[in-house]
């Protein structure tokens, strides 16, 4: 069973995934991707994985520690709950990502691979894309002046 709630956690948030990036335009991406529900379900697979080992779980996030934390992930059960936490953290931030791009006008063809990426290395992607979000959000008008975009500081 923990194999199988290991995988289903990744294929619970492939269809938001391949939704923002091979159809970011479609009109029902958006609603999902605004949607932080789309996570649910890969919660509850968590909460499945979580349950059995909690004891260990607790320990190593009650008081951080390495070797509680190495001896949480050397169980299946343990090692299988922090991938679906972070599949699940992951597509939040990849959500926020494609509406932030979305709100700037960042194109799809470069958010695509970005996307990909972050699935992949989410706090790689994830730093790529603030970089880009930060470049973004100073852009000239058409007097060669420097306006900020509304919601970013300046």
């Amino acid at each position: 069973m923990t194999g199988f709630l290991f995988a289903l956690s990744f294929w619970l948030a492939a269809p938001v995934w391949l939704l923002m990036i091979f159809a970011p335009a479609w009109g029902p991406t958006a609603r999902v991707a605004g949607s932080p529900v789309t996570v649910v379900p890969i919660l509850l697979a968590y909460l499945a994985l979580a349950i059995p080992v909690f004891p260990d779980l607790w320990t190593a996030v009650s008081n951080p520690d390495l070797d509680a934390f190495r001896r949480l992930t050397a169980l299946p059960g343990g090692a299988a709950a922090i991938w679906a936490q972070v599949i699940a953290w992951d597509l939040l931030i990849g959500q926020w990502m494609y509406r932030e791009a979305r709100r700037l006008g960042i194109s799809a063809p470069l958010m695509g691979p970005l996307l990909a990426f972050t699935i992949l290395l989410s706090p790689f992607g994830l730093l790529v894309f603030l970089a880009l979000r930060t470049a973004k959000g100073r852009r000239p008008d058409r007097k060669g002046l420097t306006v900020a975009v509304p919601g970013q500081a300046t």
